[in-house]
């Protein structure tokens, strides 16, 4: 095999001494890494609580068969990604925005009137003082 060739270039000196056990050494090297990477794969599997996780992903993908319309799937473009995502939410978040703030000029509109009012109130109180006061001299 290619990695073997390149194990035996690597230590082409031991090789060249002794083959069969240039050999063996390179068959328990590989059964050996073998088993470290499915040790590995298992406990990032228990960690990660992957087991659980897939049963989950292959429950949601059971319930989505009966779906018409398709899955959402990344594009691959980042940017499109974000952009299908984020302007729904954004949209919704600026018609809220919009409907807060035609709710506050209207109660900014309300309460500059009320000022208006009191204005022109305390003008025609001004005017009633002034009439009286000029009555009384």
């Amino acid at each position: 095999s290619c990695s073997y060739q390149r194990f035996v270039n690597c230590y082409r000196c031991f090789y060249k001494l002794q083959p069969q056990l240039t050999r063996s050494i390179y068959d328990q090297f590989i059964s050996q890494l073998q088993a470290s990477i499915k040790e590995e794969i298992q406990e990032v599997k228990n960690e990660g609580n992957l087991e659980g996780l897939f049963s989950s992903l292959d429950k949601i993908v059971e319930e989505a068969k009966d779906r018409e319309e398709p899955a959402w799937r990344p594009s691959g473009i980042p940017e499109e990604d974000v952009r299908s995502t984020m302007v729904p939410y954004l949209l919704k978040h600026r018609s809220h925005l919009r409907r807060a703030l035609r709710d506050k000029e209207e109660e900014n509109r309300k309460v500059a009137e009320s000022v208006l009012m009191g204005r022109e109130r305390i003008a025609e109180l001004q005017q009633l003082i002034q009439a009286r006061q000029q009555a009384w001299q």
